[in-house]
């Protein structure tokens, strides 16, 4: 069951741009608008309407489409309203009419007395059930918060993690100055979408494109470099944990070892980049923004130079060179 509640009152009243828009109205049932929404699904309740009630998904928003609608004109020109009233023996969280289309007189009045909301959409139906499901996926999925910075990096959602004062904004910044985009600084809301995508974005929609440089204080990135420099969400696709430079700790020199760093339950790819005088931590963290992109391209640099050594030392090549670097002495 998912943690936060929705009521068809919170449905009806989302607020969502363009392509996301619903585009609901109630037209029947207003006293059923309190009802939960506890699982987010959609059904075809062409089964039910039939008679048939195994296994009937009425926990589900039932969405009546073109073969729907007909059939409960067909019940209402046999004057059959047995199935229509047991579907209302089911407390089901509302019934959604797609393309405009309007139910029977008899369901106006079983659904008015029974309290189940009647909404009605423009959308069709294939358009009006991915948006939902798009709706109940953000709604729904598993969230929790995080302290770091998101950027987009070559078109690469790239997690800054680390100890304050590691230099996390600063890098965020040079980064911004060079091209790229901010999604947020200090705080990240994160959610896990489909089961395996993990997404970012800002805490607070009003303050998450502003940023905190010690010394400078609290900078508009939006103001400065225009609306370009921003984004509102962005996958996370790499994770760039920032420390101190260790000089007792091995950093890894090859990157055959893949490391992960689990979000959600999610294994996102990691990288630990030690900070110190004279390292230059953007160009860094662009190399490996384009060498994150190779991989998914199927191409990685470190295997790929292993396997090359191998080669090199199988064919004899390195014996050959040691012997000759050996008889000029």
């Amino acid at each position: 069951m998912p943690k936060k509640k929705l009521t068809v009152l919170d449905l009806l009243e989302l607020d969502l741009p363009g392509h996301d828009s619903l585009e609901l109205t109630c037209i029947a049932g207003r006293r059923g608008l309190p009802r939960a929404i506890n699982v987010p699904d959609v059904n075809r309740p062409g089964l039910a309407l039939s008679g048939f009630y195994d296994s009937f998904a009425f926990e589900r928003v039932q969405l009546f489409g073109r073969g729907e609608t007909a059939y409960l004109q067909k019940l209402h020109d046999e004057n059959n309203i047995e199935t229509i009233r047991q579907l209302f023996s089911y407390k089901i969280p509302c019934c959604v009419f797609s393309s405009q289309r309007e139910p029977t007189p008899e369901f106006f009045k079983l659904a008015e007395e029974s309290c189940c909301p009647i909404l009605q959409t423009s959308l069709d139906s294939t358009d009006f059930s991915s948006r939902l499901l798009r709706v109940f996926s953000s709604i729904f999925s598993p969230k929790k918060t995080l302290h770091g910075v998101l950027v987009e990096v070559y078109g690469v959602g790239i997690l800054l993690t680390g100890h304050s004062g590691v230099g996390k904004s600063e890098t965020a910044l040079e980064l911004v100055e060079r091209g790229h985009r901010l999604v947020a600084d200090d705080v990240v809301d994160v959610r896990c979408v489909n089961g395996n995508i993990i997404e970012g974005q800002g805490a607070n929609s009003l303050i998450a494109h502003h940023m905190e440089i010690r010394g400078l204080g609290i900078i508009n990135i939006s103001k400065l470099y225009g609306v370009g420099a921003i984004r509102d969400q962005k996958e996370i696709q790499l994770v760039v944990r920032l420390e101190e430079w260790d000089s007792n700790k091995t950093y890894d020199r090859l990157g055959v070892d893949q490391q992960d760093m689990e979000i959600l339950g999610v294994k996102v790819p990691a990288i630990d980049i030690p900070v110190r005088p004279g390292r230059n931590l953007p160009i860094i963290i662009e190399a490996a923004a384009m060498n994150e992109r190779l991989k998914t391209m199927g191409y990685n640099s470190a295997r790929d130079f292993n396997q090359n050594v191998l080669k090199w030392i199988e064919n004899g090549e390195a014996q050959r060179a040691f012997s000759g670097n050996e008889d000029r002495y």
